[in-house]
């Protein structure tokens, strides 16, 4: 039986998020028995936000990991690859505005500026043959998942598993949104990967979480929980049962390949029972993505066809910085009068130009039948 543990969170405060991740942490199996050694702690760091923008890991959060690591004898390295190039300057740039810089001065861990690749063949894959990876992440002895709950727009739900598509480099993530542009093929690669890396544990930090047009231009949902587990897949279900976003993809995929049964799953901590969650808002652009193989294909291929939500950019908060159309899988977006334009004709609706925007002038935009298909 696999370990998930919660604990109410209700805000940032320092010395109290520290306690309770070092509560959490201690009564995971796992950190009883393992041997020193090196360890990567991969957070959510996106893009350049700051803390209290609720798209990337909080700090306190990440911090309380390191220490508890740390107090274990290990060695701590912190890391994340966020959208677009992959480089020195622009970790230096997104570590100091996530407040992790800071985590590494209190702390006295390594932040990674390793941004050399290495290629791997994941044994039990089953959509990837090859898989590309920063290296550093794969020369440490254990990996751990410090990710931020959120709604996604193209995967409904980001938690431990989706955090760890950080772990491929860069623009080289644009490579998989094109190649894996189904929702249930990009699902099965996130499974891929996790699999492959198989994290030693991780923790969720939502105490504020995010709704809506998730992950990075939704609203903050102040939930007030912290969750840990051993077995991602288990404590994704378990996070997702708590905010109504159960039946997102990789939950589906992974029950299917046994790799989460939910009967053996292990609660500790606060009683979800007890809990009063309204469902999280859904991104406007998921409904859709429940529909396959539940209704005749067909009709399903017409409403992917016909009434699939779309990136829609709005013109008067555009900047022109670029950043979406250089990071687009299909490159379908273009900068005509310093404004993006995007050729939703091959639109793939990965929404990375959604999700990477830093002045969120894109919106996900949906045909007039979809809320009388959907009711949304």
């Amino acid at each position: 039986m696999g370990q998930v543990g919660i604990v109410e969170s209700k805000d940032y405060i320092y010395e109290n998020v520290l306690s309770d991740v070092e509560g959490l942490l201690s009564q995971l199996n796992v950190l009883k028995s393992i041997e020193k050694g090196s360890v990567l702690v991969k957070t959510n760091l996106l893009k350049k936000n700051r803390p209290e923008d609720g798209v990337t890991t909080h700090p306190y959060v990440v911090e309380g990991v390191v220490r508890f690591l740390k107090a274990q004898g290990h060695h701590v390295i912190i890391g994340d690859s966020p959208g677009g190039p992959f480089n020195p300057i622009i970790l230096k740039s997104v570590y100091e505005a996530s407040g992790i810089a800071d985590v590494a001065k209190r702390t006295g861990c390594t932040l990674n500026y390793d941004t050399s690749i290495i290629q791997v063949k994941p044994p039990n894959a089953r959509v990837i043959n090859n898989l590309k990876l920063v290296k550093a992440f794969t020369e440490v002895d254990y990996v751990v998942s410090c990710a931020k709950l959120k709604t996604h727009t193209m995967m409904t739900y980001t938690g431990a598993v989706k955090n760890l598509f950080g772990m491929i480099p860069g623009v080289t993530k644009a490579d998989y949104h094109l190649k894996m542009n189904d929702v249930d093929n990009f699902a099965n690669m996130l499974i891929d990967v996790c699999d492959f890396v198989d994290p030693l544990f991780s923790v969720i930090d939502g105490i504020q979480a995010m709704e809506g047009d998730g992950p990075s231009s939704g609203d903050i949902r102040e939930l007030g929980l912290l969750l840990a587990g051993e077995n991602l897949f288990e404590l994704d279900y378990v996070a997702t049962g708590i905010t109504g976003l159960l039946d997102s993809p990789v939950n589906r995929h992974a029950i299917e390949r046994g790799l989460l049964v939910p009967d053996r799953i292990e609660l500790f901590g606060t009683n979800i029972d007890g809990l009063k969650v309204e469902p999280f808002r859904l991104p406007g652009s998921t409904h859709v993505n429940f529909v396959s193989g539940r209704i005749p294909e067909f009709v399903k291929d017409f409403l992917l066809e016909n009434i699939r939500p779309y990136p829609q950019v709005q013109a008067r908060i555009c900047v022109g910085c670029g950043i979406c159309a250089a990071n687009c899988p299909p490159k379908v977006i273009s900068m005509k009068n310093h404004k993006a334009v995007i050729d939703t004709t091959d639109c793939i609706r990965c929404f990375c130009c959604h999700e990477l925007c830093p002045e969120k002038a894109i919106k996900v935009k949906r045909h007039p039948l979809h809320r009388v298909v959907f009711g949304k």
